[in-house]
């Protein structure tokens, strides 16, 4: 029996030499395992070097100039990655903005929450900002536009559609098929666990209105006396910077919502000034030495309107994004090598001594909380670490409970935010801070203190990371459906009730059939029948990627098709072990020959491949071994 090869030193193509005949599908799931532990991965010798006592005082020296000028380039980069955030989300509201608040006027049709929940969801991409869509929703509810029980529909749509910015993000590493898989995975646990709540409590909403009863309860102990000041860490370092290239007037947005609505508040006069309005800060009715500070930037020009102005910026901002997060990237890269990477892979990922180990997720929580409060954004500080994820610095499993506690600390800012509010808003901002609060605490006592729980989201995760490593052009199509196609769709829908009735039945009742197949699948095949023991009776293009992955082959004369599926390997493997069993010679020809043929005249599917089945693992009945 020949030995297995090292799991580190797989390459992600694995030849039939490499395999036994006795342990070929473990050893696959063990090297698709092992691209998810970063703590054990082994790293190349090189990267280790002399150790420190071994080095001259001309190494030492060099190594100490070179440690502090990389720790700059990585503060420097950090700085403008976070600037091009900012930057990304002006031009998102500069292109988009308007149509953000013609969304939000739509009033007569926000009652029903899946359509409230999808306009949350398509703004808040619209304008790569949770925190001016939840203003936009507070602004709504205190003027009587929409009741509270819709804003918290708004408010869980805006809690998802923040979430596409890390996954923009983790773009930038799809040149490394590692680290974009791992990446990848990083920046969607966000969005799984984001759905999965909204699955779990926008009907309980609607049903039984918890949220808005206990956040009612809440507010109604608070008195007015109790006014905290808000808090502005990070901006104070990247204002300087952000306003000299562009401002945006955010009370744009807010006058379309609420004077363009169809009902008591319409204002024709208020709605055409609001529509005919630049989203840049005007500066030509300034008096006040305030507003012509605020408006003295770059864009300040009646030669440019807001779409040119967008279209600049928004490719400005994507170049700026990808190089600063290139340069990152590189740099921690040189920095995390050998001992090093060890030991922050090793401190990071590592729990706490017992009997406090199941505190250590609890413990991370509380890190995402305090830094997002600490840099006032859960996009930044989310898509700050999705690199260091692609890295193999932090697991998925590490990741997980840090965007839990992201999601915690953006509502935390809301909350400071609404306590120093002042006026008749204030009670209806605090709710709705409230409410915000409440729903992602609720999602984390549901999906993260029990372990079974805990893995669905990271499991999910896990599987779109597999998804996209396999078909890198999976990334943009995730993007576009999820979280424009999708939300666009139901509100297009939404003006026929009858129509959208029919459609979301109908989907609800696929995703539900698709889910209790694939349980009764894993735990009980046998005593199903034959035909539904596996996905095999959908034709091919609706339980794999391979046919349309193909397409784009033909269509894209660029694009680089470099993978070999696994299960094709396993194929001819045990074909070429049968052969083995049967007689050398003439064994190993039609072992060959029948692996060749099944793989040529049978399309190979990888565990990436079947996505209706939503599984981690391949459905098909494996080959005897």
């Amino acid at each position: 029996m020949a030995p297995l090869p090292n799991i580190g030193d797989l390459e992600d193509v694995t030849t039939p030499d490499t395999l036994d005949q006795h342990s070929s599908m473990e050893h696959v799931k063990l090297r698709e395992a092992d691209q998810w532990d970063v703590v054990n991965e082994i790293l190349d010798e090189s990267d280790f070097g002399k150790p420190w006592a071994e080095k001259s005082c001309k190494g030492r020296a060099l190594m100490v100039a070179s440690l502090v000028l990389k720790v700059i380039v990585v503060i420097i980069s950090l700085y403008l990655f976070i600037c091009s955030l900012s930057f990304l989300s002006s031009a998102f509201q500069l292109l988009g903005g308007k149509s953000a608040g013609e969304v939000f006027a739509k009033s007569s049709i926000l009652n029903n929450p899946i359509i409230g929940l999808m306009i949350g969801v398509l703004v808040t991409v619209l304008v790569q900002s949770s925190s001016t869509s939840t203003s936009i929703i507070v602004a709504m509810v205190s003027a009587g536009i929409i009741t509270i029980q819709p804003a918290i529909s708004m408010i869980m749509g805006a809690n998802i559609g923040t979430t596409v910015t890390n996954t923009i993000v983790s773009l930038g590493q799809s040149i490394d098929r590692k680290q974009f898989r791992r990446a990848f995975a990083g920046a969607t646990v966000h969005d799984c666990f984001n759905w999965l709540c909204v699955a779990i409590f926008l009907p309980l909403e609607a049903i039984l209105h918890p949220l808005e009863r206990i956040s009612r309860i809440i507010v109604s102990g608070i008195s007015d006396d109790d006014q905290v000041t808000k808090l502005d860490f990070l901006k104070v370092i990247t204002k300087p910077f952000t306003k000299k290239i562009i401002s945006i007037d955010k009370n744009t947005i807010k006058g379309i919502a609420k004077y363009c609505t169809s009902g008591s508040l319409y204002d024709a006069a208020e709605c055409s000034a609001a529509r005919n309005a630049s989203m840049m800060t005007s500066c030509d009715d300034s008096e006040t030495l305030d507003i012509v500070e605020r408006c003295d930037y770059i864009f300040d020009t009646p030669a440019l309107n807001d779409t040119t102005v967008g279209i600049i910026l928004l490719i400005a901002s994507l170049i700026l994004l990808c190089t600063c997060l290139t340069v990152l990237v590189k740099t921690l890269q040189s920095l995390l090598l050998g001992r090093m990477a060890q030991t922050l892979k090793r401190h990071i990922n590592s729990d706490l001594p017992k009997p406090f180990g199941w505190l250590t997720g609890y413990l991370f929580i509380l890190v995402g909380t305090g830094m997002t409060i600490l840099v006032q954004s859960s996009s930044v500080f989310t898509s700050s670490i999705t690199p260091l994820v692609g890295m193999g610095v932090i697991s998925i499993d590490r990741m997980y409970p840090l965007t839990l506690g992201s999601n915690i600390g953006t509502t935390a800012t809301a909350m400071l935010a609404a306590l120093a509010a002042t006026g008749d808003k204030r009670s209806v901002t605090i709710q709705v801070a409230i409410s915000h609060l409440l729903f992602n605490i609720m999602g984390i006592m549901v999906f993260y203190p029990v372990p079974f729980m805990r893995r669905i989201p990271i499991a999910g995760a896990k599987a779109l990371g597999n998804i996209t490593a396999n078909y890198r052009w999976f990334a943009i199509a995730y993007l576009m459906v999820v979280f424009l196609i999708i939300p666009l769709s139901l509100v297009a829908l939404s003006f026929n009730v009858y129509l959208f009735s029919a459609v979301v039945s109908v989907l609800l009742f696929i995703a539900a059939l698709v889910i209790i197949l694939n349980i009764l699948q894993k735990y009980c095949a046998n005593r199903l029948p034959p035909l539904l023991q596996t996905w095999e009776f959908l034709p091919l293009p609706l339980r794999s990627l391979a046919p349309y992955d193909n397409l784009l082959s033909k269509l894209i004369c660029c694009y680089a098709k470099d993978k070999q599926p696994l299960v094709t390997v396993v194929h001819a493997n045990n074909g070429h072990a049968n052969g083995h069993a049967n007689g050398h010679a003439n064994g190993h020809a039609n072992g060959h020959a029948n692996g060749h043929q099944e793989s040529t005249l049978s399309p190979a599917r990888s565990p990436a491949d079947c996505v209706i089945s939503l599984s981690l693992e391949d459905t098909s009945t494996p080959p005897p071994v």
